[in-house]
């Protein structure tokens, strides 16, 4: 192909998931891929034969190169065989957070126009309650599958299938190629499907050096980029991971010890988590060399000792591809890092115009290489072209950057809310309270947390004659949606603050923060948890 001769475009067989696949089988068949918390390996050969015959059961379900295919499990073998088989036929892995139900499960099975779910059977259950738009089948893993009306239900064993062989593709698997719609929480509406080519999955493993010795910690969850990005990378260079479930502060260094990790991805509550555990004499005997933490939101040198690593941090969205990094132990406290080779980023005002060092602006970006950032929100082109406008991306984060070009993050132009590594919308929290039948308004805004990142605040005003106590309220919300979006906060107004042209003033709301008159469900002993999903 003639992008061959573009020197900004790497070879398709150091980027292509089926062919990275297929190469490290034959040259390091042995060699270690992937350790699970039971200490159960993948050698790479073992890997390739596992997603091989994944890529047959899919193949003889129906799935075509191009199409797309739910996939609603928690980290573990099962997603990381199951998304490796899509890629390797070519077809687009559609990853649900597992916390998903009601409304916000409901739109994303619309969107993505699939016909097939992979899903685990304790989520089976939810999709009884929403629209499948068409969905008609699921293949359903970790038990036995709970009828839902008009679901075709199939069993795990249809993934591995005896014999048979591989379909050819219909062509050649391109750089540019979708191979992921991986979901992002949504500021003025519903979530949005964000398109990610192999040529930005690629383009984020240019930062940050890592070796084929390495083994990097998957504790991200796979329907986020912190958890697809070390897989790939690994790959990529023909290294390792550990995967696990999730990341627990109690037996985060026995883990790493255990299986060997010698490189992780910490979100900054995570990194402040460990760093508030009880000092240990062995703290630093662990083989865990390199921590890239985000964002440094704290002086990481006490860290980056007490624990014997080297520390770095980055600038990523799911949209992006890691487009600000920081050099190696940083003492530039707070800084997101400086543009990658082959990005320009800057900060701008409202007409796009840059904003003098040290005023607050947008930050938007663009890249030397194409295909190196998403290329777009799947059925949504309004939302595509508002974010590519004036042909640069703009990420909708408010950033300043200093006389020697450190880009720092100040606070989120839109109405996303970050808490505990999970992004929020408002406008999904909002549209959950305003289905209670006495909620006559509500606004929703982050508020400052006693850890890291941030809390989230319900101001609701009730309907006329009515009124709301905030544990019933709270008690409607928990079968509705995810545990990191009920509200901790809960504050009863008469009226919302409004503009002359009756906007809420959500700024008014972030200021007064929490008041004393708002309810507190931590306070009042209630503390909600993510479902545990599988043994």
């Amino acid at each position: 192909m003639a992008y061959h001769l573009d020197p900004r475009m790497p070879a398709p067989e150091q980027v292509i998931i089926r062919d990275l696949i297929d190469r490290h089988a034959a040259e390091q068949p042995a060699k270690t891929y992937a350790v699970f918390p039971d200490m159960s390996e993948w050698t790479y050969a073992q890997m390739k034969a596992q997603v091989v015959q994944t890529a047959i059961g899919l193949q003889r379900l129906g799935v075509k190169q191009g199409e797309h295919v739910l996939v609603w499990l928690p980290n573990g073998p099962d997603i990381l065989r199951v998304w490796y088989a899509l890629a390797y036929i070519g077809a687009v892995f559609v990853p649900i957070n597992t916390a998903y139900k009601g409304k916000l499960l409901e739109h994303v099975v619309e969107n993505s126009d699939a016909s097939l779910i992979v899903v685990h059977a304790q989520l089976t259950p939810r999709l009884a309650d929403v629209d499948r738009a068409k969905l008609k089948t699921a293949v359903v893993i970790g038990g036995a599958p709970e009828p839902v009306a008009d679901l075709e239900m199939q069993p795990a064993d249809v993934l591995a299938p005896e014999g048979g062989e591989l379909a050819p593709l219909e062509r050649p698997i391109a750089l540019w190629d979708t191979q992921a719609i991986i979901y992002t929480s949504g500021t003025t509406g519903p979530s949005k499907g964000v398109l990610s080519s192999y040529m930005q999955l690629w383009a984020c493993t240019t930062v940050a050096e890592a070796l084929p010795s390495d083994r990097q910690m998957v504790n991200l969850p796979m329907f986020h980029v912190g958890g697809t990005f070390p897989s790939y990378r690994m790959l990529q260079i023909g290294a390792s991971i550990s995967m696990i479930e999730s990341f627990k502060t109690e037996e985060f260094w026995d883990v790493v010890r255990r299986t060997g990790t010698t490189y992780v991805i910490l979100l900054g509550v995570m990194a402040q988590f460990l760093a508030k555990q009880p000092p240990k004499p062995d703290d630093a005997d662990n083989p865990l060399r390199r921590c890239l933490i985000i964002p440094y939101d704290f002086d990481t040198a006490a860290f980056a000792k007490r624990f014997g690593v080297d520390t770095y941090t980055m600038f990523n969205m799911t949209e992006i591809s890691c487009p600000l990094v920081s050099e190696l132990n940083s003492t530039v406290l707070h800084a997101a890092g400086r543009p990658r080779p082959g990005v320009e980023a800057r900060v701008v005002d409202e007409n796009d115009c840059e904003v003098a060092v040290g005023e607050v602006g947008e930050l938007v970006l663009r890249t030397d290489a194409p295909w190196a950032m998403t290329h777009g929100y799947y059925k949504n082109p309004e939302a595509t072209a508002k974010s590519w406008r004036n042909g640069w991306f703009h990420t909708g984060d408010g950033f300043r950057v200093d006389a020697e070009g450190n880009f720092y993050f100040v606070d989120r132009m839109k109405d996303a809310i970050r808490r505990r590594g999970e992004n929020i919308s408002s406008y999904e929290v909002e549209a959950e309270v305003l289905a209670h039948p006495d909620v006559a308004e509500c606004a929703v805004v982050a508020v400052k947390s006693e850890v890291s990142e941030d809390e989230v605040l319900a101001v609701v005003a009730p309907v006329a004659g009515k009124t709301l106590d905030p544990k019933e309220l709270l008690e409607f919300l928990l079968p509705r949606m995810a545990h990191f979006m009920v509200p901790r906060y809960v504050r009863i107004v008469d009226e919302l603050p409004r503009t002359p042209t009756a906007k809420v003033r959500k700024i008014e709301l972030r200021e007064a923060g929490v008041t004393p008159d708002a309810w507190d469900r931590e306070a009042a002993g209630i503390r909600v948890r993510r479902e545990k999903i599988g043994a």
